[in-house]
């Protein structure tokens, strides 16, 4: 046995095992002072992850949290049922196009992990590339594809893989040609934006610096680089040329933030750099040079937009760059201005703000493509490049415009739609003559939801603001309190839950449930004042329109306090941790997702420090008040009969350190006098839920539908003991 394994075993044996309960975790109290406002932390040291004691805790709660689900009488026969709906349909998603050739992910029925593959025009033949499935190299792990980027002309594609849902992307290249893999081989590249240039040859990408030994973790995923490189060239990419980027030039001004990339546009004499801090399609800082004059760190990028502009998107097309901006315009604008002399204060207004929100624009050589959240719908238009013309399209049914996929040089556009019980479908809109057809790219649904039916409403939050709330239900469902109901709720970064097809979801509703969505102020149904409204000094509001959409479920009879879940994940544990810690008496089950929830630490872990525009920083008496009263791990009281909770994390988690859901579970766990079970579960061969299997997902509804269902009393689902 190694020194280690010992380590861990004595650790592991230090564990205080509960008779009929999760081992017990050591309280070693830490104590700091924030402006006056002392905190107590009672598991601080939890936060070193390779501590072996904190490995052996870990690996205790898995263990028990494995059996209290295994003895779950039905939850066997319910995950069977939720692989049969998931492995029904064949899906291909995430289309890029370049001239006639189609890019996209393809998951076929059975399958794992989705394929990266192409075909020349929609009729073409399929051709896979990429199979992430056959790179795994032991049982128990598995890689998954991060992201990809094809060349122009469609020869070459540049990707990314990682292993164990860690989101740590090796670059790639493969070539179409001669159906090789080069010997490219470069790493942190996580996040990436790759943009070829002109030659099919060379592209620029994003790159994270190498972390040393003594790198605090808040510094390693901050200020990502742009490189070029030349395939067959520093094929590890050491030696790349740096072209922008924090630090890269003296004269440089480039602010702190998470990634920085160039954009590019074929044929375009010019290129768009983006500082961007939490690389998201938040506004943004922007930057643009000759594309002849890019070399090195003495490119001459002049800044031409600051996150104070509003910028969010940007488009080549011609002479002139096109944008969406957030500034005076809450639910956005299209503007123009020249790239010789780019002044965004004086655009030329393409598109007026509307009473729909602008979500997306793509550039076609017959114009921009836009779309438009609408309601619980969208809109679609094409608008000429001068504005002048507003064409929309007649879309063939309500629901979610999904990304639109052009190319620059030909007409036309492709994008996806779908709903609540209205499987995806890939559209392809003809310009010449203007009809919209399905592709029939993704095949009809095999699953069965005409029982079902989803109702737009609105819940009243504590100060008047009416809150949307979708409801999936089967037809004619009885309003009598009796229904197990999963409330889901987010709301952070103006991200919108818009209506989405799972066809798990039909699981849930035959055994009389019902699923809701809350769209929460913080997100962006209703534009950016949408999103400010539940963001730092606001973000109570998040939460509260939570608790109200709850309370709205339970009044209109729905669902009753013995029969609701509250379900949050990602920022959206900010939502669920809230709910859980102001009113346990409304929900019976807490489903808290890789949560965000001792927000007081979180600018401290490698993804914290591009979070502080959204959540605020400790460093100021404001942000330090904010994440104080966000924190639902400084607002667990001993002695409050909580509700049933399931904390889920990934050990390999680059974006909610896994600590996050650890110190939760261990506070509710000593804190609760319900005696309703707590539980931890970790999946250590995933990270945040990106790049997980499909058979992982599946085996998590079925570990925490199956315990709500238990939790709230459905009779096939009580243990025996």
């Amino acid at each position: 046995m190694t020194l280690a394994a010992i380590a861990a075993a004595l650790s592991l044996s230090q564990v205080a095992i509960a008779a009929d309960g999760p081992p017990v975790a050591p309280v070693r109290p830490v104590t700091d002072d924030y402006f006056g406002t002392k905190v107590v932390d009672n598991y601080r040291y939890m936060e070193n992850l390779q501590d072996p004691e904190v490995k052996g805790w870990m690996k205790a709660q898995a263990d028990y949290s494995r059996k209290v689900f295994d003895s779950i009488p039905g939850r066997d026969a319910l995950g069977q049922r939720i692989h049969e709906l998931l492995g029904k349909d064949l899906i291909r998603f995430d289309y890029q196009r370049r001239g006639e050739r189609i890019f996209y992910q393809v998951q076929e029925p059975g399958a794992d992990i989705p394929k990266l593959a192409y075909r020349d025009g929609v009729a073409g033949d399929e051709h896979v590339l990429i199979d992430p499935a056959l790179l795994a190299k032991a049982a128990g792990t598995h890689y998954s594809l991060d992201w990809y980027s094809p060349s122009a002309d469609g020869r070459y594609v540049a990707y990314g893989v990682s292993e164990g849902g860690s989101e740590k992307s090796v670059l790639h290249v493969k070539d179409l040609k001669t159906g090789e893999t080069l010997s490219e081989n470069i790493d942190r590249t996580e996040d990436c934006i790759v943009s070829w240039r002109d030659d099919n040859h060379s592209f620029f990408y994003l790159r994270y610096n190498k972390p040393g030994p003594d790198t605090p973790p808040a510094e390693t995923l901050s200020n990502a680089r742009t490189y070029l490189h030349v395939l067959g060239s520093k094929l590890d990419g050491e030696g790349d040329e740096l072209v922008f980027g924090r630090g890269v030039s003296k004269s440089l001004d480039v602010p702190e933030g998470q990634g920085t990339y160039v954009l590019l546009s074929p044929g375009s004499r010019y290129a768009i750099a983006v500082a961007n801090h939490n690389m998201d399609d938040n506004p943004a800082t922007f930057y643009i040079a000759p594309l002849a004059a890019i070399h090195g760190p003495g490119t001459p990028w002049k800044k031409f937009a600051t996150v104070d502009d509003g910028v969010t998107a940007v488009r080549i097309h011609g002479d002139r760059l096109y944008f969406l901006s957030e500034k005076d315009a809450p639910h956005f604008r299209l503007l123009s201005t020249p790239l010789s002399h780019p002044d965004v204060a004086h655009a030329q207004v393409v598109l007026p703000e509307g009473e729909g929100v602008l979500v997306q624009m793509a550039s076609a050589s017959d114009g921009l493509y836009v779309s438009q959240r609408s309601g619980a719908g969208f809109k679609m238009m094409r608008v000429s490049f001068d504005g002048k013309d507003v064409h929309p399209l007649n879309l063939p049914f309500a629901g979610t415009v999904g990304r639109i996929a052009t190319d620059p040089t030909v007409t036309g556009a492709m994008f996806s739609m779908q709903g609540w019980v209205r499987a995806p479908a890939e559209m392809r809109y003809d310009a010449s003559s203007d009809r919209i057809e399905d592709t029939g790219l993704i095949p009809p649904s095999k699953v069965d939801v005409s029982a079902a039916e989803a109702t737009e409403t609105f819940a009243t939050s504590y100060d008047g603001t009416r809150v949307p709330l979708s409801i999936v239900a089967r037809k004619g469902v009885t309003l009598d309190g009796s229904h197990p109901t999963i409330l889901i709720g987010y709301g952070s970064y103006g991200i919108s839950l818009d209506p989405f097809f799972d066809p798990a979801f039909q699981a849930w509703l035959e055994h009389g449930g019902i699923v809701a969505v809350a769209h929460l102020r913080g997100g962006g149904e209703y534009g950016d004042a949408w999103h400010r409204g539940g963001q730092k000094l606001t973000k109570l509001n998040t939460v509260l329109d939570f608790i109200a959409c709850a309370q709205s479920l339970v009044d209109k009879g729905y669902t009753s306090p013995g029969k609701l879940a509250g379900n949050g994940g990602s920022a959206g544990g900010i939502t669920a941790g809230g709910a859980l810690t102001m009113r346990p008496d409304l929900f019976a089950v807490i489903l808290d997702d890789v949560g965000m929830s001792d927000t007081l630490r979180t600018e401290l872990e490698p993804n914290g420090p591009p979070n502080v525009p959204e959540f605020g920083s400790t460093s100021t008496e404001a942000g330090f008040h904010g994440l104080y009263a966000m924190s639902a791990y400084a607002h667990v009281h001993d002695g409050t009969a909580y509700p049933a909770v399931v904390f889920t994390t990934g050990a390999n988690d680059p974006r909610v350190a896994s600590w996050h859901m650890m110190k939760m579970a261990a506070r509710v766990q000593a804190a609760t006098s319900s005696k309703r079970p707590v539980l931890l579960r970790i999946d250590y061969d995933a990270g945040h839920g990106i790049g997980s299997s499909l058979s992982q997902y599946e085996q998590e509804l079925a570990d925490k539908w199956a315990f709500t269902l238990w939790q709230t009393g459905d009779p096939a689902f009580q243990p025996k003991s």
